[in-house]
């Protein structure tokens, strides 16, 4: 590659990282301006460190997709102080390995929560049968949590399956339906309105207040689909009630 090329994404990563305060107990820390593995990474990166190794006067680390939220006590340490430490905790940890979990998510595509399966395989101009296996052959990366407790966003949808949201939200989709918005997959974590197009749904709760854990995926994990039949998907739900584990993550590297 020519200098010529290089030159504007090296300009535009030296913009990075911005610092900028959020009210008087907060800062944002951003690490780019696009949606990419590596910069998520990296925000996950300094996430993991201030909460293993925090400084005093920390109290929340929030990563997003391109930016981390920093909330601190003003009345232990100074929003600049906050930033200068902060800075140097890039520096230590930004290239640092770090060990990841793959969850495997049963999924029944089809039923009540299956909304948009039909019309988006139409619309796409394959079967049913072949949007299942695109969408479920697809390895995806955890993006962030948010919207709504537990709800997760979900890089690594096959191009083929992206496709807009509804010009009108509905106003209740169910817990652990799955979802695809833009270029974008979700696990639906809680039973509310939304825009996104459904396929399916999991027995797996995404938030589930009553656990040690309230939150079962976390950025930077990563998500593989398992097709399985109504039956199972019933036998999994029950068993979810009960209190059982039915999944469980492998460590990666």
């Amino acid at each position: 590659m020519t200098a010529e090329t290089t030159a504007p994404e090296d300009k535009r990563r030296a913009r990075f990282p911005i610092f900028r305060p959020l009210g008087d107990r907060a800062l944002t820390v951003s690490f780019g301006d696009s949606i990419d593995a590596e910069t998520n990474e990296t925000v996950i990166r300094i996430a993991d460190s201030l909460r293993e190794h925090p400084f005093d006067g920390f109290a929340e680390a929030v990563p997003t997709y391109c930016a981390l939220l920093i909330i601190y006590d003003p009345l232990v340490i100074s929003g600049d102080d906050v930033e200068h430490l902060v800075a140097a905790r890039i520096s230590e940890v930004r290239h640092q390995a770090r060990a990841r979990r793959r969850w495997t998510v049963p999924v029944h595509y089809g039923g009540p929560a299956a909304l948009d399966l039909d019309s988006l395989a139409a619309e796409k101009d394959m079967t049913p049968q072949e949007l299942i296996a695109l969408h479920s052959g697809a390895e995806y990366r955890v993006y962030m949590i948010g919207f709504a407790p537990g709800f997760t966003y979900l890089g690594g949808l096959p191009e083929r399956l992206h496709a807009p949201r509804l010009p009108q939200p509905r106003q209740m989709i169910p817990a652990g339906a799955i979802g695809i918005g833009g270029q974008q997959a979700s696990v639906n974590s809680v039973a509310g309105p939304s825009g996104w197009r459904f396929i399916g749904s999991t027995p797996v709760r995404a938030f589930d207040p009553a656990r040690k854990a309230p939150f079962l995926f976390a950025a930077g994990d990563l998500v593989r689909f398992h097709p399985v039949a109504a039956a199972e998907a019933a036998e999994l739900s029950a068993r979810v009630a009960r209190g059982d584990t039915v999944i469980r993550p492998e460590q990666v590297a």
